[in-house]
């Protein structure tokens, strides 16, 4: 009897324990807990939607040990997310097309890579190094709602981390493992903002803005087709009307090239001080490619003379009339000489004036984001603004130099030892955030008539200071978000230049700026997060191996049969008769 009630006590406890949800995460930089904006999301899906969110992960099978770490981090997180949701998400793991023919599943991998996942062949040596296979992985997964378009997930990091090196002589090599683990740090913010995305009401408008010559077609393709799938992208211009915040939530301005008038400037300053956004991406130079490699010779970078200075100084930022160069930077072609049959010789050389850039300091924007790429970038200086914070978002590395005006533009700008010794700076702002309660440079400054006349566009009084605290972005660059257009690539996106064959980190800087300007949610809190990387020893496993696989199979087993020993033995001495 005693046991039927210890039965029946077990399955009761069982049971109650199931429907019990604890975790405690016991990691020093709490990998296993989510942000509060993703709990919130969860915790509110059964209000949001009308039905459930499907999610696929296509990160299954066979795979190399780094990529099953990374399927179970996902397995671990979205168990998680299902369990928080209250059921409304779904998860399932599958290889798709397994049970297809080869035409079928190359048709079905064709209309999925159309949507945006990722396929890579990946390559496995061996541990001694005398075999090699090759396997498809797909490291992606599908976020499904209702009948709304499904949005992709590539479940590998946009940031590459390489190993330390030295920027004149070496050639980088990526730390592979840093980089996976890179990408576990981000898996929560990639499926919140799918889920946030497609479960939201109200899609935010983003426009674009013209009339002061900003470039067109197909110098931003990419950016417009980016964002039209993001947000409510619109075109705005700012001759023809005032932008209105309640109407637009936030504003593009990509690289203009003829001044700001003071009607124009008064417009923008009212847009941001009644709670409007705006991104600035401004070039300050002139200083094109086009213009050095159809001259072949050097030129001096000037003032486009776009008179925006008061506004942004007003804002806390100045723009400084330099071109920004480091060593660590990517590289282009150059025709160096003839080869035998006539024909050009082309080599890539470094390009000090295309620096890499990335954020130093712990921002929401930039936070576990691969390298940005800029064209002849100039440099950013923070000004006082009374209650305005400044953040920096995009910096160069530490073998920096800035080129004061008059700027030159040269084919061989490093030529010298003594060149080389004058890359002495380090983290030279590019891009920076501006959040606070804005102050107008219009203050005093105003005629009557010009005060009528803003009142009577826009229906709303000049005022002199914004009521809410309110944000911008300022990046020293117009062609951070531009592409280049080749001859036999066409159009090429973002973050790409000819013959580096590799896409920068440039639309993912834009697509953070927007949402952290204009999301509901503070979704971007979670891309905070820095997994710590703790590897073991390679040289020393792969020469211990031996000592340690007896320690982890060869002592358990002798312990085992010692334990038998000492059992026999105590039977022995327990029940054995008295000796005759």
């Amino acid at each position: 009897m005693r046991w039927l009630i210890g039965l029946i006590v077990l399955v009761i406890a069982s049971y109650l324990l199931s429907k019990l949800y604890l975790r405690y995460d016991l990691t020093a930089e709490k990998r296993y807990t989510l942000s509060n904006s993703t709990v919130q999301l969860l915790n509110d899906l059964d209000t949001l939607s009308d039905g459930s969110i499907d999610i696929t992960v296509f990160l299954d099978g066979d795979l190399p040990a780094d990529y099953r770490k990374l399927s179970a981090s996902t397995e671990e997180l979205l168990n998680n997310f299902k369990q928080l949701s209250g059921g409304m998400i779904n998860v399932k793991f599958e290889k798709p097309g397994e049970s297809l023919d080869d035409t079928a599943r190359l048709a079905l991998y064709d209309s999925l890579a159309r949507i945006g996942v990722v396929f890579e062949n990946a390559e496995e040596v061996s541990t001694n190094k005398d075999a090699a296979t090759s396997r498809l992985i797909i490291p992606s997964a599908l976020v499904q709602y209702g009948n709304k378009m499904p949005i992709a997930i590539d479940l590998r990091s946009s940031r590459k981390i390489f190993r330390q090196f030295n920027v004149i002589n070496d050639v980088p090599q990526e730390d592979v493992e840093a980089t996976r683990n890179a990408a576990e740090a981000l898996l929560e913010y990639k499926f919140a903002n799918a889920i946030d995305k497609l479960t939201r009401t109200k899609v935010p408008v983003v426009a674009y803005v013209i009339g002061n010559g900003q470039p067109d077609y197909p110098r931003v393709t990419d950016l417009v087709n980016t964002l039209k799938n993001e947000y409510r992208l619109g075109i705005f211009d700012l001759k023809q009307s005032y932008p209105d915040p309640a109407q637009i939530d936030a504003l593009l301005m990509v690289k203009p090239s003829k001044p700001f008038t003071d009607e124009d400037k008064l417009k923008l300053d009212q847009y941001i001080l009644n709670g409007g956004k705006v991104i600035w991406m401004i070039d300050k130079l002139y200083a094109e490619m086009d213009s050095l490699l159809r001259s072949q010779r050097d030129f001096v970078a000037f003032d486009r003379g776009l008179n925006i200075d008061d506004l942004l100084f007003k804002y806390g930022v100045r723009i400084n009339s330099d071109l920004v160069q480091d060593l660590n930077c990517s590289k282009i072609p150059m025709v160096i000489g003839q080869n035998a049959d006539g024909s050009p010789r082309m080599q890539r050389i470094p390009w000090p004036y295309y620096p890499f850039l990335s954020g130093h300091q712990p921002n929401p924007i930039s936070r576990n984001l691969d390298r940005v790429l800029p064209l002849f970038p100039s440099s950013i200086d923070t000004v006082k603004a009374p209650g305005i914070t400044k953040t920096v978002l995009l910096a160069t590395d530490t073998n920096s130099r800035r080129l004061q005006t008059p700027a030159m533009v040269s084919l061989n700008s490093v030529r010298t030892d003594e060149d080389f010794a004058s890359f002495q700076k380090s983290y030279i702002p590019v891009a920076v955030l501006l959040e606070g309660q804005f102050q107008s440079p219009f203050a005093y400054r105003l005629s009557q008539e010009a005060l009528d006349s803003l009142q009577r566009n826009t229906g709303k009084p000049f005022i002199t200071q914004a009521a809410k605290s309110g944000k911008q972005i300022v990046i020293a660059d117009g062609d951070i978000v531009t592409n280049m257009v080749s001859q036999t690539q066409g159009t090429m996106p973002m973050g790409m230049i000819p013959l580096e064959n590799y896409r920068f980190a440039n639309r993912e800087f834009m697509l953070n700026c927007v949402d952290y300007l204009v999301s509901e949610r503070a979704l971007y809190e979670s891309r905070n997060k820095d997994f710590v990387l703790r590897l073991l020893d390679k040289e020393k496993v792969a020469r211990d191996r031996g000592f340690w696989q007896l320690i982890g199979i060869g002592i358990p087993i002798l312990l085992i049969i010692l334990l038998g020993f000492f059992i026999q033995w105590r039977r022995k001495s327990t029940f054995a008769g008295p000796s005759m």
